[in-house]
Protein backbone atom coordinates (compact mmCIF):
# COMPACT_ATOMS: atom_id res chain seq x y z
CA UNK A 1 0.00 0.00 0.00
CA UNK A 2 1.33 3.42 -0.96
CA UNK A 3 0.36 6.27 1.37
CA UNK A 4 1.17 9.67 -0.10
CA UNK A 5 1.06 10.11 -3.88
CA UNK A 6 2.91 13.37 -4.44
CA UNK A 7 6.11 13.53 -6.47
CA UNK A 8 8.05 10.99 -4.40
CA UNK A 9 5.27 8.48 -3.76
CA UNK A 10 4.15 8.48 -7.38
CA UNK A 11 7.66 8.24 -8.86
CA UNK A 12 8.68 5.36 -6.57
CA UNK A 13 5.50 3.50 -7.55
CA UNK A 14 6.05 4.15 -11.24
CA UNK A 15 9.81 3.71 -11.56
CA UNK A 16 10.58 1.17 -8.84
CA UNK A 17 7.73 -0.79 -7.24
CA UNK A 18 5.96 -1.65 -10.47
CA UNK A 19 9.28 -2.63 -12.04
CA UNK A 20 10.06 -5.30 -9.43
CA UNK A 21 8.44 -8.62 -10.36
CA UNK A 22 7.73 -9.81 -6.82
CA UNK A 23 6.14 -6.51 -5.74
CA UNK A 24 2.61 -5.33 -6.51
CA UNK A 25 0.61 -2.28 -5.47
CA UNK A 26 -2.87 -3.17 -4.23
CA UNK A 27 -3.92 -0.01 -2.38
CA UNK A 28 -3.08 3.69 -2.34
CA UNK A 29 -4.05 6.78 -0.42
CA UNK A 30 -3.76 10.54 -0.77
CA UNK A 31 -5.73 13.52 0.50
CA UNK A 32 -6.25 14.66 -3.09
CA UNK A 33 -8.64 12.50 -5.17
CA UNK A 34 -6.94 13.39 -8.47
CA UNK A 35 -3.73 11.79 -7.23
CA UNK A 36 -5.64 8.63 -6.38
CA UNK A 37 -7.10 8.60 -9.87
CA UNK A 38 -3.65 8.99 -11.41
CA UNK A 39 -2.22 6.05 -9.45
CA UNK A 40 -5.22 3.88 -10.39
CA UNK A 41 -4.53 4.57 -14.06
CA UNK A 42 -0.81 3.89 -13.64
CA UNK A 43 -1.30 0.50 -11.96
CA UNK A 44 -3.94 -0.46 -14.50
CA UNK A 45 -1.55 0.33 -17.37
CA UNK A 46 1.44 -1.42 -15.75
CA UNK A 47 -0.21 -4.44 -14.13
CA UNK A 48 -3.65 -4.68 -15.71
CA UNK A 49 -5.70 -4.60 -12.53
CA UNK A 50 -7.50 -2.07 -10.38
CA UNK A 51 -6.51 -1.03 -6.86
CA UNK A 52 -8.24 0.20 -3.73
CA UNK A 53 -7.89 3.95 -3.09
CA UNK A 54 -8.94 6.21 -0.25
CA UNK A 55 -8.29 9.64 1.23
CA UNK A 56 -7.92 8.06 4.69
CA UNK A 57 -4.74 6.05 5.33
CA UNK A 58 -6.50 4.00 8.02
CA UNK A 59 -8.54 2.37 5.27
CA UNK A 60 -5.33 1.08 3.69
CA UNK A 61 -4.02 -0.26 7.00
CA UNK A 62 -7.14 -2.41 7.45
CA UNK A 63 -6.85 -4.26 4.15
CA UNK A 64 -5.93 -7.94 4.03
CA UNK A 65 -4.29 -7.57 0.61
CA UNK A 66 -1.67 -5.16 1.98
CA UNK A 67 1.51 -6.85 3.29
CA UNK A 68 3.37 -3.58 3.96
CA UNK A 69 2.92 0.15 3.51
CA UNK A 70 5.17 2.83 2.08
CA UNK A 71 4.71 6.23 3.77
CA UNK A 72 5.63 9.09 1.44
CA UNK A 73 3.43 11.89 2.77
CA UNK A 74 4.51 15.34 4.01
CA UNK A 75 7.30 15.50 6.59
CA UNK A 76 4.93 16.39 9.42
CA UNK A 77 2.81 13.25 8.97
CA UNK A 78 5.46 10.55 8.43
CA UNK A 79 5.76 9.54 12.06
CA UNK A 80 2.03 9.69 12.83
CA UNK A 81 1.25 7.29 9.98
CA UNK A 82 4.21 5.00 10.74
CA UNK A 83 3.00 4.68 14.33
CA UNK A 84 -0.51 3.84 13.13
CA UNK A 85 0.89 1.21 10.74
CA UNK A 86 2.95 -0.48 13.44
CA UNK A 87 -0.03 -0.49 15.83
CA UNK A 88 -2.06 -2.14 13.08
CA UNK A 89 0.67 -4.77 12.63
CA UNK A 90 1.51 -3.62 9.10
CA UNK A 91 5.24 -3.47 8.26
CA UNK A 92 6.22 0.07 7.39
CA UNK A 93 8.73 1.66 5.01
CA UNK A 94 8.91 5.33 6.01
CA UNK A 95 10.32 8.08 3.81
CA UNK A 96 12.99 10.49 5.02
CA UNK A 97 12.75 13.96 6.52
CA UNK A 98 13.49 15.67 9.81
CA UNK A 99 11.46 15.43 13.01
CA UNK A 100 9.47 18.29 14.51
CA UNK A 101 9.99 17.23 18.13
CA UNK A 102 11.86 14.69 20.21
CA UNK A 103 8.57 13.57 21.73
CA UNK A 104 7.27 12.19 18.44
CA UNK A 105 10.52 10.27 17.99
CA UNK A 106 10.23 8.71 21.44
CA UNK A 107 6.66 7.68 20.55
CA UNK A 108 7.90 6.13 17.31
CA UNK A 109 10.53 4.09 19.16
CA UNK A 110 8.13 3.04 21.93
CA UNK A 111 5.57 1.89 19.39
CA UNK A 112 8.11 -0.30 17.66
CA UNK A 113 9.30 -1.76 20.97
CA UNK A 114 5.72 -2.52 22.00
CA UNK A 115 4.56 -3.98 18.68
CA UNK A 116 7.79 -5.32 17.10
CA UNK A 117 6.21 -4.56 13.73
CA UNK A 118 8.98 -4.39 11.10
CA UNK A 119 10.03 -0.83 10.31
CA UNK A 120 12.59 0.58 7.89
CA UNK A 121 13.70 4.15 7.31
CA UNK A 122 14.00 4.55 3.52
CA UNK A 123 17.21 6.57 3.25
CA UNK A 124 18.14 5.82 -0.33
CA UNK A 125 21.58 7.47 -0.20
CA UNK A 126 22.77 4.62 2.05
CA UNK A 127 22.38 2.44 -1.05
CA UNK A 128 24.08 4.71 -3.57
CA UNK A 129 27.22 3.60 -5.35
CA UNK A 130 29.51 6.35 -3.96
CA UNK A 131 28.38 6.03 -0.35
CA UNK A 132 28.57 2.22 -0.43
CA UNK A 133 32.06 2.32 -1.90
CA UNK A 134 33.24 4.75 0.77
CA UNK A 135 31.69 2.56 3.47
CA UNK A 136 33.32 -0.58 2.07
CA UNK A 137 36.74 1.10 1.95
CA UNK A 138 36.29 2.14 5.58
CA UNK A 139 35.25 -1.38 6.59
CA UNK A 140 38.38 -2.72 4.88
CA UNK A 141 40.57 -0.36 6.89
CA UNK A 142 42.03 1.62 3.98
CA UNK A 143 41.42 4.94 5.73
CA UNK A 144 42.70 3.78 9.11
CA UNK A 145 41.00 5.29 12.15
CA UNK A 146 38.23 7.57 10.83
CA UNK A 147 37.98 10.73 12.93
CA UNK A 148 35.85 13.13 10.85
CA UNK A 149 33.17 12.96 8.18
CA UNK A 150 31.28 15.71 6.42
CA UNK A 151 28.40 15.89 3.98
CA UNK A 152 25.77 18.21 2.58
CA UNK A 153 22.36 18.44 1.04
CA UNK A 154 23.29 21.02 -1.58
CA UNK A 155 20.37 21.27 -3.97
CA UNK A 156 18.82 24.35 -5.56
CA UNK A 157 15.17 23.96 -4.50
CA UNK A 158 14.04 27.56 -4.98
CA UNK A 159 11.53 26.76 -7.72
CA UNK A 160 10.13 23.73 -5.89
CA UNK A 161 9.72 25.64 -2.63
CA UNK A 162 8.25 28.76 -4.25
CA UNK A 163 5.68 26.66 -6.16
CA UNK A 164 4.54 24.93 -2.99
CA UNK A 165 0.96 26.22 -3.10
CA UNK A 166 0.75 25.66 -6.84
CA UNK A 167 1.93 22.05 -6.62
CA UNK A 168 0.51 21.27 -3.15
CA UNK A 169 3.99 20.73 -1.74
CA UNK A 170 4.77 20.92 1.98
CA UNK A 171 8.26 22.45 1.72
CA UNK A 172 6.86 25.98 1.32
CA UNK A 173 5.20 26.10 4.74
CA UNK A 174 8.35 24.73 6.33
CA UNK A 175 10.62 27.33 4.73
CA UNK A 176 8.23 30.12 5.69
CA UNK A 177 7.96 29.14 9.35
CA UNK A 178 11.05 27.18 10.40
CA UNK A 179 14.81 27.73 10.52
CA UNK A 180 16.61 24.41 10.89
CA UNK A 181 18.64 21.65 9.27
CA UNK A 182 15.42 20.39 7.73
CA UNK A 183 16.74 17.51 5.58
CA UNK A 184 19.80 15.95 7.24
CA UNK A 185 19.57 12.25 6.49
CA UNK A 186 20.85 12.09 2.89
CA UNK A 187 24.32 12.97 4.11
CA UNK A 188 24.02 11.81 7.73
CA UNK A 189 22.71 8.30 7.00
CA UNK A 190 25.79 7.05 5.13
CA UNK A 191 28.09 8.79 7.64
CA UNK A 192 26.26 7.08 10.50
CA UNK A 193 26.89 3.72 8.82
CA UNK A 194 30.58 4.54 8.48
CA UNK A 195 30.97 5.65 12.11
CA UNK A 196 28.87 2.85 13.61
CA UNK A 197 26.21 5.16 15.06
CA UNK A 198 23.85 3.17 17.32
CA UNK A 199 26.19 0.20 16.87
CA UNK A 200 29.16 0.70 19.14
CA UNK A 201 29.07 4.48 18.82
CA UNK A 202 26.48 7.21 19.10
CA UNK A 203 25.92 10.90 18.45
CA UNK A 204 26.18 12.89 21.68
CA UNK A 205 25.52 16.57 20.92
CA UNK A 206 25.24 19.15 18.17
CA UNK A 207 25.53 22.85 17.49
CA UNK A 208 23.83 24.49 14.54
CA UNK A 209 23.96 27.96 12.98
CA UNK A 210 22.17 29.46 10.00
CA UNK A 211 22.82 32.32 7.60
CA UNK A 212 20.06 34.85 7.02
CA UNK A 213 17.28 34.02 4.58
CA UNK A 214 17.63 35.95 1.33
CA UNK A 215 17.70 33.50 -1.57
CA UNK A 216 14.00 32.68 -1.86
CA UNK A 217 12.87 36.27 -1.51
CA UNK A 218 15.24 37.33 -4.29
CA UNK A 219 14.16 34.41 -6.46
CA UNK A 220 10.49 35.37 -6.13
CA UNK A 221 11.29 39.00 -7.02
CA UNK A 222 13.19 37.83 -10.10
CA UNK A 223 10.33 35.56 -11.25
CA UNK A 224 7.10 37.61 -11.31
CA UNK A 225 5.28 34.71 -12.97
CA UNK A 226 5.32 33.02 -9.56
CA UNK A 227 3.32 35.77 -7.85
CA UNK A 228 0.97 35.86 -10.83
CA UNK A 229 0.16 32.19 -10.19
CA UNK A 230 0.25 32.52 -6.40
CA UNK A 231 -0.37 36.10 -5.18
CA UNK A 232 0.08 34.95 -1.56
CA UNK A 233 3.86 34.98 -2.19
CA UNK A 234 3.90 38.77 -2.54
CA UNK A 235 5.93 40.27 0.28
CA UNK A 236 6.49 36.94 2.01
CA UNK A 237 9.46 36.72 4.40
CA UNK A 238 11.12 33.36 4.91
CA UNK A 239 12.60 32.09 8.16
CA UNK A 240 14.70 29.25 6.71
CA UNK A 241 18.35 30.31 6.52
CA UNK A 242 19.97 29.90 3.12
CA UNK A 243 22.91 27.90 4.50
CA UNK A 244 22.77 25.91 7.75
CA UNK A 245 25.91 24.38 9.27
CA UNK A 246 25.65 21.69 11.95
CA UNK A 247 28.51 20.09 13.89
CA UNK A 248 27.89 16.80 15.71
CA UNK A 249 30.17 15.17 18.29
CA UNK A 250 30.19 11.41 18.81
CA UNK A 251 30.87 9.19 21.81
CA UNK A 252 33.95 7.82 20.08
CA UNK A 253 35.43 11.30 19.70
CA UNK A 254 34.60 11.68 16.00
CA UNK A 255 33.00 14.81 14.56
CA UNK A 256 30.42 15.14 11.79
CA UNK A 257 29.83 18.32 9.77
CA UNK A 258 26.51 18.71 7.92
CA UNK A 259 25.44 21.50 5.58
CA UNK A 260 21.99 22.39 4.26
CA UNK A 261 22.21 24.59 1.14
CA UNK A 262 18.94 24.67 -0.80
CA UNK A 263 17.91 28.28 -1.51
CA UNK A 264 20.86 29.76 -3.41
CA UNK A 265 21.92 29.06 -7.03
CA UNK A 266 24.25 26.05 -7.24
CA UNK A 267 24.70 22.55 -8.67
CA UNK A 268 23.63 19.43 -6.80
CA UNK A 269 26.05 17.72 -4.44
CA UNK A 270 26.09 15.66 -1.25
CA UNK A 271 29.79 16.38 -0.66
CA UNK A 272 30.55 13.23 1.34
CA UNK A 273 34.08 13.38 2.76
CA UNK A 274 35.71 10.77 5.00
CA UNK A 275 38.94 11.56 6.85
CA UNK A 276 41.03 8.93 8.59
CA UNK A 277 44.57 8.42 9.87
CA UNK A 278 45.59 6.57 6.68
CA UNK A 279 43.52 8.18 3.97
CA UNK A 280 40.44 9.99 2.76
CA UNK A 281 37.50 9.77 0.40
CA UNK A 282 36.11 12.77 -1.53
CA UNK A 283 32.75 12.36 -3.26
CA UNK A 284 32.91 15.64 -5.19
CA UNK A 285 35.97 14.46 -7.13
CA UNK A 286 35.09 10.74 -6.84
CA UNK A 287 38.57 10.14 -5.50
CA UNK A 288 40.61 8.41 -2.84
CA UNK A 289 43.79 9.69 -1.20
CA UNK A 290 45.93 7.26 0.76
CA UNK A 291 48.90 7.96 3.02
CA UNK A 292 52.12 8.06 0.99
CA UNK A 293 50.63 9.47 -2.21
CA UNK A 294 52.62 12.46 -3.44
CA UNK A 295 51.25 15.92 -4.12
CA UNK A 296 52.31 18.59 -6.60
CA UNK A 297 51.62 22.32 -6.65
CA UNK A 298 51.26 24.57 -9.69
CA UNK A 299 51.33 28.38 -9.33
CA UNK A 300 47.78 28.88 -10.66
CA UNK A 301 46.03 25.84 -9.30
CA UNK A 302 46.53 22.87 -7.03
CA UNK A 303 46.80 19.62 -8.97
CA UNK A 304 46.76 16.39 -7.02
CA UNK A 305 48.34 14.07 -9.57
CA UNK A 306 48.35 11.10 -7.24
CA UNK A 307 44.72 11.37 -6.17
CA UNK A 308 43.24 8.06 -7.32
CA UNK A 309 39.93 7.75 -9.10
CA UNK A 310 37.59 5.88 -6.76
CA UNK A 311 36.39 3.79 -9.72
CA UNK A 312 39.71 1.92 -9.53
CA UNK A 313 38.47 0.37 -6.27
CA UNK A 314 35.01 -0.69 -7.48
CA UNK A 315 35.89 -4.22 -8.57
CA UNK A 316 37.43 -5.16 -5.23
CA UNK A 317 35.25 -3.23 -2.80
CA UNK A 318 31.84 -2.39 -4.28
CA UNK A 319 28.88 -4.71 -3.48
CA UNK A 320 27.69 -6.82 -6.40
CA UNK A 321 24.39 -4.94 -6.62
CA UNK A 322 26.42 -2.13 -8.20
CA UNK A 323 29.10 -4.05 -10.09
CA UNK A 324 26.40 -6.19 -11.74
CA UNK A 325 23.80 -3.47 -12.32
CA UNK A 326 22.38 -3.13 -15.85
CA UNK A 327 21.77 0.09 -17.74
CA UNK A 328 18.04 -0.60 -17.55
CA UNK A 329 18.19 -0.99 -13.78
CA UNK A 330 20.03 2.33 -13.47
CA UNK A 331 16.88 4.01 -14.76
CA UNK A 332 14.82 2.82 -11.78
CA UNK A 333 15.04 5.74 -9.38
CA UNK A 334 18.07 7.97 -8.73
CA UNK A 335 20.43 5.97 -10.92
CA UNK A 336 19.35 2.64 -9.44
CA UNK A 337 19.80 3.20 -5.71
CA UNK A 338 16.04 3.36 -5.07
CA UNK A 339 15.62 -0.08 -6.63
CA UNK A 340 18.48 -1.54 -4.58
CA UNK A 341 16.94 -0.11 -1.39
CA UNK A 342 13.54 -1.63 -2.15
CA UNK A 343 15.05 -4.99 -3.02
CA UNK A 344 16.70 -5.02 0.41
CA UNK A 345 13.48 -4.02 2.16
CA UNK A 346 11.43 -6.75 0.47
CA UNK A 347 14.16 -9.38 0.85
CA UNK A 348 14.62 -8.75 4.57
CA UNK A 349 10.87 -8.60 5.14
CA UNK A 350 10.11 -11.81 3.28
CA UNK A 351 13.02 -13.70 4.91
CA UNK A 352 12.39 -12.37 8.42
CA UNK A 353 15.78 -10.66 8.58
CA UNK A 354 16.59 -7.50 10.57
CA UNK A 355 15.92 -4.42 8.49
CA UNK A 356 19.19 -2.57 7.85
CA UNK A 357 18.00 0.95 8.76
CA UNK A 358 15.81 0.52 11.81
CA UNK A 359 13.68 2.67 14.11
CA UNK A 360 16.66 3.65 16.28
CA UNK A 361 18.53 4.90 13.22
CA UNK A 362 15.46 6.84 12.08
CA UNK A 363 15.03 8.47 15.49
CA UNK A 364 18.68 9.46 15.89
CA UNK A 365 19.03 10.87 12.37
CA UNK A 366 15.68 12.71 12.38
CA UNK A 367 16.41 14.20 15.82
CA UNK A 368 19.02 16.44 14.19
CA UNK A 369 16.25 18.60 12.71
CA UNK A 370 14.39 19.22 15.97
CA UNK A 371 17.61 19.92 17.87
CA UNK A 372 19.07 22.08 15.09
CA UNK A 373 15.98 24.28 15.24
CA UNK A 374 16.51 24.79 18.96
CA UNK A 375 20.25 25.41 18.61
CA UNK A 376 19.81 28.02 15.88
CA UNK A 377 17.11 29.81 17.86
CA UNK A 378 19.51 30.02 20.81
CA UNK A 379 22.46 31.37 18.85
CA UNK A 380 24.24 28.08 18.25
CA UNK A 381 23.94 26.62 21.75
CA UNK A 382 24.91 22.93 22.12
CA UNK A 383 22.07 20.44 22.32
CA UNK A 384 22.25 16.91 23.70
CA UNK A 385 21.17 14.15 21.32
CA UNK A 386 19.08 11.49 23.11
CA UNK A 387 20.15 7.87 23.19
CA UNK A 388 17.05 6.23 21.74
CA UNK A 389 18.58 2.78 22.32
CA UNK A 390 18.71 3.26 26.11
CA UNK A 391 22.34 2.20 26.25
CA UNK A 392 22.04 -0.72 23.87
CA UNK A 393 24.23 1.08 21.31
CA UNK A 394 27.23 -0.28 23.21
CA UNK A 395 26.41 -3.86 22.23
CA UNK A 396 24.38 -3.54 19.02
CA UNK A 397 26.16 -4.95 15.96
CA UNK A 398 26.31 -3.57 12.45
CA UNK A 399 23.60 -4.82 10.12
CA UNK A 400 25.40 -3.90 6.92
CA UNK A 401 23.12 -2.46 4.29
CA UNK A 402 24.56 -4.97 1.83
CA UNK A 403 27.30 -7.59 2.02
CA UNK A 404 30.62 -5.93 1.26
CA UNK A 405 33.34 -7.86 -0.61
CA UNK A 406 36.49 -8.62 1.35
CA UNK A 407 38.60 -6.55 -1.03
CA UNK A 408 42.33 -6.85 -1.53
CA UNK A 409 44.38 -8.16 1.37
Amino acid sequence: GVIGLGCRGYSITKDVLLNIDHVDVTAACDLYPDRNERIEQLVSEKRGHGIFTSTDYNDVLKREDVDAVYVATSWDTHIEIAIAAMKAGVPCAMEVGGAYSLDELHRLVRTYEETKTPFMFMENCCFNRDELLATSLCRAGLFGDVVHCSGAYSHDLRKEVAEGNINRHYRLRNYLNRNTENYPTHELGPIARILGINRGNRMVSLVSVASRAAGLEQYIKDHPELTEKDPSLIGKRFKQGDVVNTIITCAGGETIALKLDTTLPRSYSRELTVRGTKGAYFMDTDSVFLDGMKEYWQPTKYVNYYLQNAKEYEHDYLPSCWTDITEEQKKTGHGGMDRIMWLEFTRCLSEGLPLPIDVYDAAAWMAVTALSEQSIAEGGMPKAIPDFTDGRWLLRKNVDVLKFPEGKK
